[in-house]
């Protein structure tokens, strides 16, 4: 399988980026979600992808991984931002639209893709999101499980994020209450990709701070019914931030769009368990129309 990686200039940011795949097949770009960076999305995930005839491609968003960083606490951007980011990157890959696939913060920029550069967007896929963006006030929705609102009410401790074993833990257990409750959480697995991402990150206390402090702007879940693009809906039965009726609602608002709930999933990337369910689909989506 092919691999490449380089930095490419959109909207005035430098964007690290990574490519598996034939590029011929069809293009499959990831978004991944606030604090994140490009090796969330698994590489077996990803080749697994590219065998199935897509060209996948990845990209650490700003302040992530290698992309452009700002200031700690700071940030100067929006989310409008990086969906402008987003588009900027898919004009300079080249003029025909990508399959966009977003997962929580990632999902809502795809929404707005949809909505503001339709011709950017030949199919889309969202993950873990909800009607709309994050930050929004959805009074019809269930708000986040008490579990993970008691962990924000914790979380104002400082990390300090130089010491880099710190780092990587705290990295571990910011993902530790998004898993779902039915399977024991993978500490190991999670501790190695926490040191790959702090070792990988130009700043981590700023890939960890500024994707949270971000305005998502004015609502748009009113717009959610001229989204043109053939789109899928995945959405974890367990998530804690998003309970599932996110999902139901967001499916239920964009015009023919398909849902399918994972079983055993949070609010997090899907997992390994789920992968004989979300990769096929995703393949399927993503071929021809997209139908």
């Amino acid at each position: 399988m092919a691999t490449s990686a380089r930095l490419i200039e959109a909207n005035g940011q430098e964007l690290s980026t990574e490519f598996f795949g034939n590029p011929d097949d069809p293009a499959v770009l990831l978004l991944h979600g606030a604090g994140h960076s490009l090796v969330n999305w698994p590489d077996d995930f990803v080749e697994r992808l590219a065998t199935g005839g897509r060209y996948v491609i990845r990209y650490d968003s700003r302040d992530a991984g290698r992309s452009t960083t700002y200031p700690v606490g700071a940030p100067p951007y929006d989310l409008r931002d990086l969906v402008a980011d987003a588009a900027a990157l898919i004009e300079a890959l080249g003029p025909a639209p990508v399959h966009v696939v977003g997962m929580s913060q990632g999902a809502a920029i795809g929404q707005l893709l949809a909505l503001d550069h339709p011709g950017r967007v030949a199919t889309l896929i969202l993950a873990s999101s909800t009607p709309g963006g994050p930050g929004h006030d959805h009074p019809d929705l269930p708000p986040m499980s008490e579990r993970l609102a008691a962990f924000f009410t914790q979380a104002d401790e400082q990390v300090d994020w130089s010491d880099r074993t710190a780092a990587v833990e705290a990295l571990v257990e910011g993902e530790r209450p998004f898993a779902a409750e039915s399977r024991p959480f993978d500490a190991e697995g999670v501790r190695l990709l926490a040191v790959r991402t702090v070792d990988r990150s130009h700043d981590i206390a700023a890939q960890s701070t500024n994707p949270y402090l971000l305005d998502a702007g004015q609502p748009w879940r009113h717009r959610l019914g001229r989204i043109a693009a053939p789109t899928l809906v995945l959405h974890g039965a367990e998530d804690p931030l998003f309970p599932i009726e996110h999902g139901v609602a967001l499916a239920a608002e964009i015009p023919n769009a398909h849902f399918i709930p994972l079983a055993g999933t949070g609010h997090e990337v899907f997992p390994r368990e789920e992968w004989d369910t979300v990769v096929p689909a995703l393949l399927a989506h993503t071929a021809g129309s997209g139908e």
